[in-house]
């Protein structure tokens, strides 16, 4: 692949290892870049970016038979899409998920510890364990005490560590064992020539990495349905970001009517792709073999904060989680404290490498045909990111946003969104319960 500046043979490298990884065929394409992401720091970042983008890119052109290369991305453009939450707006009003107040550093004793605190039940959590000081009693504690006593009440946290200590922590081993990505044939089956326009993928994720990967397949025409619960909603607000070109349904798992209903959706889609912790959706006969078995037809993705092997698989994780506990908050840091990559990047490069999975998994499947199953992980992401080779850093941009932002209109009013780099502009804003209806849509003849 030619790289056109000093940034980009990170974004090679990343392109080359996920097309082994998936099984692509064919000559390295010719890749050109114009412009800079805006994410320099002192991980290559911008090449993790543009690689990831151009992954899925090339994935879904391996998919409809388009010739590979030379492939041009607006690294702007890219830079912007990783940073898509802070420009999403609602008739102008900011609408795109941040940070609670809860959800910081925090010192402590012997160091620092993130605390994630966004969704209630995980600010209860937290608050149970430190009360209502939380600045005094985490100081109080050591870092990775209180990780345990806030993970065992059931809410998120890392304590901050070095990237030497990760690799030593029986987690950081288990994730520096596993590839990137994995992809896997795992029922057999006719080959199947499900159409990238109308393709059906049932969404079940949260957060950002997960809609990140469905928003991505939805830019290139899937029908994508999204099951949220009844208990634990999304931000509405943040779903105009992640959820655009997409239509949202509540359906309780746990209630036998809505399961009959997500199993006829199942017999009828092509995709599945799922964003909660590893075992979550088992006791609903959700995990990716009893699918396998049920659907054999089903091209299944599965990614999750930690990743399914080693000690912290069924944790719960969150970019910003991940940053700290693997040493990225550390790099980033100075002595205020731990810093935080420019953009949560873990999450949007996770994201769209799994839509770079599901891309490539059907086009495997339209040649050796059957049911295929991928994973990967933000720990595994920023595995990669940590190893990735040291690069001079991208030089500061001040990137105006204007001319990469798409108006669709709501019933609320006009949502605003960064339009989806490289990949065909959406058509509609994200479609929001109960306006839509857990159906596919029609596929169109031809």
């Amino acid at each position: 692949m030619a790289a056109e500046s000093f940034t980009w043979s990170t974004a090679a490298a990343l392109v080359a290892e996920v097309r082994a990884a998936v099984g692509a065929r064919g000559a390295e394409p010719v890749l050109a870049v114009d412009g800079a992401t805006g994410l320099g720091g002192p991980l290559p970042v911008p090449g993790l970016a543009v690689g990831a983008v151009t992954a899925q890119l090339l994935a879904a052109r391996d998919l409809v038979g388009a010739p590979l290369g030379p492939l041009t991305l607006d690294a702007r453009h890219v830079g912007l899409a990783f940073r898509s939450e802070r420009f999403a707006r609602l008739d102008g009003r900011p609408v795109g998920m941040g940070f609670a107040p809860l959800s910081r550093f925090w010192r402590t004793a012997d160091g620092w510890l993130r605390l994630h605190g966004n969704y209630p039940h995980h600010r209860a959590a937290a608050l149970a364990v430190l009360g209502d000081d939380v600045e005094t009693s985490a100081a109080a504690w050591r870092a990775e005490d209180l990780e345990s006593a806030v993970v065992a009440a059931g809410g998120a946290a890392a304590a901050v560590r070095t990237a030497a200590a990760w690799r030593e922590h029986p987690h950081g081993t288990a994730v520096a064992g596993q590839p990137l990505m994995s992809l896997r044939r795992v029922a057999d089956g006719p080959p199947r020539r499900s159409p990238l326009d109308g393709l059906r993928v049932l969404d079940l994720t949260r957060v950002i990495a997960g809609p990140v990967a469905t928003r991505t397949l939805a830019s290139h025409g899937a029908d994508v349905l999204r099951i949220d619960g009844p208990r634990l909603p999304d931000d509405r607000g943040g779903l105009i970001d992640t959820g655009v070109g997409k239509r949202h349904v509540v359906l309780d798992l746990a209630a036998a009517d809505d399961r009959r209903t997500v199993e006829e959706l199942l017999g009828q889609a092509d995709v599945v792709v799922q964003g909660y912790r590893p075992g979550a959706l088992d006791a609903f006969g959700m995990d990716p073999a009893a699918l396998a078995e049920r659907h054999p037809h089903l091209i299944t993705v599965r990614l999750s904060a930690w990743g399914t092997a080693g000690t912290w698989r069924e944790r719960r994780g969150f970019d910003s989680l991940v940053q700290a506990a693997t040493g990225i908050a550390d790099v980033y840091g100075g002595p205020e404290g731990p810093g935080a990559l420019p953009a949560q990047a873990l999450d949007h490069a996770t994201g769209q490498l799994a839509a770079a999975l599901v891309l490539s998994a059907l086009a495997r499947q339209r040649t050796e045909g059957g049911g295929w199953y991928g994973e990967l992980s933000l720990a595994q992401t920023a595995h990669w990111l940590l190893n990735a080779p040291a690069e001079p850093p991208e030089p500061a941009v001040d990137v105006d946003p204007a001319p990469y932002l798409l108006d669709l209109s709501t019933p609320e009013g006009t949502a605003t969104v960064v339009a989806p780099p490289g990949s065909p502009a959406w058509t509609a804003a994200a479609v929001l319960s109960p306006r839509a209806r857990p159906t596919w849509r029609e596929r169109v003849a031809g």
